[in-house]
């Protein structure tokens, strides 16, 4: 089992050059739906289709100045029982040759296979031993940009990628966009957030401003904050594993050969990856786990639920749509469009 585990750590980026300190766990599906209380406050049917993890305080609005998440939620998919946070990312979907398009699953990761879908959550202190500074209630952050279209925006971000599993293991040789061929287990998408913070601002009018990635390098090699954002905080990752397998019949692929994968907001290059978060653990106890050097998904110091447990939080969607099935469009009729920007019929 501990091969088995260093292979899965391994693949987070680089090895630490000490011991292994990091959170990693799983978090089943809270909601499938089109509210983005980030970029949409308030509105019940936002452009475009998010899947959503963490505690079921999730709602249209998520108004800072009013909600406490560990106090309002009541449940939490997430094997850390005190992390109510909220988590979510856009929806992959299959574009037949048809013009159909069709919602594409997610499965659970590795040593996480009984997950309801859902992703896997890393938290990372350091990885040269420098103390981090947990993230304050209230705080939430965005990284990517749903509008990008090309390699050259898409490297703004560094490290919003994919891995082509080649088996349920594969952490190698990850790509800017989307694959290009089937896979026999499956894409996985990989978010990595901002590790620096200003030290002041619980968010921004972009929700992106206040914190950056390090000044140079990686925070995985280390690299220094930049001076404006000078706190170091904990990376948090996510890995979402898409099971694109029913769909590797490439006699159903567009006729023209292009990879059929989309995201809910219409990118078909995958360029445009983006995550979002909003920070609910209760107390002190994420700020426990990062100075303790917790390993894994479990932690002395924190409480535990089993997977199980996590798979019966689940939400009714706030909005009415048919998410099921085979649709003529993508779900509030968001346009598919390629690298440069043309609607894809």
């Amino acid at each position: 089992m501990r091969l088995y585990w260093n292979c899965i750590l391994g693949g987070v980026g680089y090895l630490l050059p000490g011991a292994f300190a990091l959170l990693r766990f799983s978090c089943s599906q809270l909601v499938v739906e089109r509210l983005d209380p980030l970029v949409n406050p308030g509105v019940v049917g936002s452009p475009h289709l998010h899947q959503v993890i963490g505690g079921n305080a999730f709602n249209a609005s998520m108004d800072p100045k009013t909600l406490d998440l560990p106090s309002d939620a009541t449940c939490t998919t997430c094997t850390f029982a005190e992390d109510f946070s909220n988590y979510w990312t856009a929806v992959l979907f299959f574009r037949a040759r048809n013009g159909t398009y069709h919602q594409v699953s997610q499965k659970g990761n590795v040593y996480f296979e009984q997950s309801n879908g859902g992703m896997t959550v890393y938290y990372i202190p350091s990885y040269n031993n420098t103390k981090a500074t947990a993230f304050k209630p209230g705080f939430r952050m965005i990284t990517g940009d749903p509008n990008i279209r090309t390699r050259e925006e898409a490297r703004r971000y560094r490290q919003l990628t994919y891995t082509c599993l080649q088996d349920p293991m594969t952490r190698t040789n990850e790509t800017l966009d989307m694959p290009k061929e089937p896979w026999a287990a499956g894409i996985m998408a990989n978010l990595r957030f901002p590790t620096c913070w200003d030290g002041t601002n619980l968010d921004s009018a972009d929700h992106a401003s206040h914190v950056s990635y390090p000044e140079s390098g990686t925070f995985e090699e280390g690299g220094p904050c930049p001076s404006t954002h000078p706190v170091k905080i904990p990376q948090l990752f996510y890995e979402i594993i898409w099971d694109t397998t029913p769909f590797n019949d490439k006699s159903g692929w567009p006729e023209d050969g292009s990879q059929p994968f989309v995201w809910s907001y219409g990118d078909a290059t995958g360029f445009g990856n983006h995550g979002d978060y909003m920070f609910g653990w209760k107390g002190d106890a994420l700020q426990i786990a990062m100075d303790t050097n917790c390993n894994g998904d479990r932690c002395p110091e924190l409480k535990y639920q089993n997977i199980q447990t996590g798979n019966q939080c689940v939400k009714k969607p706030t909005v009415d749509e048919n998410l099921g099935g085979w649709l003529n469009e993508l779900p509030g009729g968001m346009p598919v469009t390629d690298a440069e920007g043309n609607k894809i019929l």
